[in-house]
């Protein structure tokens, strides 16, 4: 599975919309549809706010891991 799956279906998970998901990173929505769907490549700065938003590990994302577990708050 690729990142912008894995952030799919965690963000499906969370029940979180992509308008919500876009809103948070102060894009716009189709912007972070073309992410997800895998049109355009996300730029790696939004890797650790979406982290945040989901409350998943980076690991998870970037498939160094297969356990979608929560950020590890510091």
């Amino acid at each position: 599975m690729y990142y912008n799956q894995r952030i799919a279906w965690v963000r499906d998970c969370r029940s979180i919309t992509q308008k919500e998901m876009a809103e948070k990173l102060n894009i716009k929505q189709q912007q972070y549809a073309r992410y997800e769907k895998g049109i355009n490549v996300m730029p790696i700065t939004y890797l650790e706010p979406i982290c945040k938003i989901l409350n998943v590990s980076s690991d998870y994302i970037i498939g160094l891991t297969d356990e979608p577990k929560p950020l590890n708050k510091k």
